[in-house]
């Protein structure tokens, strides 16, 4: 099906995989199939990284220049060299005016093109979304703004195949469209959060990244596997809905070690209960947990 690896930088780790996208392609063609890799990365914004500076230990990162700036340019090497069609960046220091012209030169400089949203109310950190110029054609682009109590945001890019895919452009039944989808979910996750309205979408593969701060064992897990999204660790690796404990993607700020950082994918082919059905049972799920937390 495709491979997948990890980059681990400074107690954060990245996933990225490569996978056919011309899922409906005939068997005989499937060895010939070029492939996307995508990968998403929580990069720790330096405002929110605890350091220790002389006596001071309750510094930032962002207090101290040689030191973002080496942990940044770190990154940058890793992304580069490893040169994913699709990036995926949470955690984004938008309100350095250094750090983002040095994202947006390498990045331009390797071929991407970049896309950039800060969370609202000025909270200082926000998502990077890039793209390969020579995998995709940005055909739009999307802001959504949760407005909630964590400032949350999300992007969303319509893009479409180009060069290297061209030899397949003759295949009418080949979806030459993907909705790529990026976001950073609550701390711990909000179940009533909504990412967008599936059911208005035109059918097409979606990609889905992001650190969603809930486990395989959250309503959010549950309900995106219920529209038919399936992990591309899992698929990978093999895994099942119940295999949450058999990998990590990160240690949280708490210490804790945990898997919330997902790739999901969706092909056109695989949607499965009524959106409406689906989110509802979500949403009852989370009420009958906060339920039983209430009166247990």
């Amino acid at each position: 099906m495709g491979k997948e690896r990890k980059i681990k930088t400074n107690g954060r780790i990245s996933k990225i995989g490569s996978y056919a996208i011309a899922s409906s392609m005939p068997m005989r063609d499937h060895r010939q199939q070029p492939s996307i890799t995508c990968t998403t990365f929580n990069i720790l914004a330096p405002m929110y990284k605890r350091i220790n500076l002389g006596r001071n230990q309750n510094s930032r990162e962002s207090d101290c220049r040689v030191y973002w700036l080496a942990r940044s340019n770190r990154i940058l090497d890793s992304l580069l060299r490893e040169r994913s069609c699709i990036i995926c960046l949470q955690e984004f220091w938008l309100g350095n005016e250094e750090l983002v012209s040095m994202y947006e030169k390498r990045l331009g400089d390797a071929g991407y093109v970049n896309f950039q949203l800060g969370r609202t109310n000025n909270r200082g950190d926000g998502l990077l979304t890039a793209v390969r110029k020579d995998y995709f054609r940005v055909i739009n682009y999307r802001e959504l703004l949760f407005n909630d109590c964590g400032d949350r945001v999300a992007q969303l890019l319509h893009v479409e195949l180009a060069s290297p895919f061209s030899q397949f452009l003759n295949n009418n039944d080949i979806c030459l469209e993907i909705l790529i989808v990026s976001t950073h979910l609550l701390f711990p996750h909000d179940s009533s959060l909504c990412l967008v309205r599936l059911h208005q979408l035109s059918p097409m593969p979606i990609i889905l990244c992001g650190d969603w701060n809930g486990s395989k064992r959250g309503h959010v897990y549950k309900f995106l596997r219920s529209q038919g999204f399936v992990s591309s660790y899992d698929t990978a690796h093999q895994y099942t809905d119940a295999d949450a404990h058999k990998w990590v993607s990160h240690r949280n700020h708490c210490g804790n070690i945990c898997g919330v950082d997902f790739i999901w994918l969706l092909n056109p082919n695989k949607y499965r209960k009524l959106l409406k059905t689906s989110w509802t049972d979500a949403v009852f799920g989370m009420f009958k947990v906060r339920y039983f937390l209430l009166f247990a």
